[in-house]
């Protein structure tokens, strides 16, 4: 009896699983994604007295630089609505670079986007936010040691509300390769 009772219980729980699957496709279907972008600049002072961008380790008997494999930076540069050094400013952005590349052209990012204006500050609207990232050099200007970063935020809108959170980032300093990322949040 118990044999013949599990046949008709797998053949429930497939119906069931069917149902459920095609439910939630409509579901899914019937809400439309959008997306939310963002662009904001960061303003990078990699050299004086204030440097925003700042090597503290390195091998030693080697100089300290962006191009020196295992140099490490510590970084808050402020983070502003507009690629002018007194455009408003949105926040900060703080974190740590590593040199990962023994030619000197890759690094590692790992850094977190304080937002200190109303408009994002406390908000939530990032939390658990999936999505992705573009960096772009505005200008360089190696005599000033002042550099702008624009940061391009792409993230799908669904019906949760998100926040922010740690961001890692493999950057590439390979002309041919784009700066993309994906947000990866806790």
């Amino acid at each position: 009896m118990a044999l013949a009772f599990i046949p008709n219980l797998n053949a429930l729980s497939t119906m069931l699983l069917m149902v459920l699957a095609v439910t939630t496709s409509l579901v899914l279907a019937s809400h439309e994604v959008k997306e939310t972008q963002l662009s904001f600049y960061f303003q990078d002072i990699f050299a004086g007295p204030n440097a925003t961008d700042i090597p503290f380790a390195g091998i030693s008997g080697k100089a300290w630089t962006f191009t020196q494999f295992a140099t490490l930076y510590a970084i808050d540069d402020p983070v502003t609505e507009g690629s002018h050094p007194n455009s408003a400013s949105v926040g900060r952005v703080q974190g740590t670079s590593m040199t990962s590349a023994l030619d000197g052209l890759n690094a590692h990012v790992l850094f977190s986007i304080v937002f200190t204006n109303k408009k994002y500050n406390g908000t939530g609207k990032f939390r658990f936010v999936r999505g992705y990232i573009t960096f772009e050099t505005i200008s360089v200007d190696i005599p000033n040691s002042y550099a702008v970063i624009r940061c391009n935020v792409t993230k799908p809108l669904r019906l949760e509300i998100y926040a922010a959170g740690l961001i890692c980032v493999q950057l590439s300093a390979k002309p041919a390769n784009k700066v993309l990322i994906r947000i990866k949040t806790e």
